[in-house]
């Protein structure tokens, strides 16, 4: 059995306030596999075109928020084939390094 308590909201939580707070992965690879690219000179959101590639994504949130643009970040893949103990493959992402 649950016991409900009323938050300061007026809605209705969980007892154990750790159970009911989910936290998202963030989506950040430490392999070095993600770029951050600023855009290039007259493209925009809707067809982006990448620019200036920064070092890392401190750098591009600095050099985005002085110039009032968005950045991009980029991973590339290769679809590859793997055999699980079965006959059956399945196709796969890998992350391609940096060259």
């Amino acid at each position: 059995m649950e016991t409900r308590v009323q938050d300061v909201g007026g809605g209705t939580t969980a007892a154990n306030p750790a159970s009911t707070h989910v936290r998202r992965k963030r989506h950040t690879q430490e392999d070095g596999t993600l770029r951050f690219f600023l855009p290039k000179q007259g493209s925009s959101p809707a067809k982006p075109e990448l620019g200036q590639e920064m070092a890392s994504e401190g750098e591009a949130l600095i050099e985005a928020l002085k110039s009032g643009q968005p950045f991009y970040t980029l991973t590339a893949w290769k679809a590859v084939p793997e055999v699980n103990g079965g006959s059956n493959p399945v196709i796969v992402k890998q992350a391609l390094a940096r060259t």
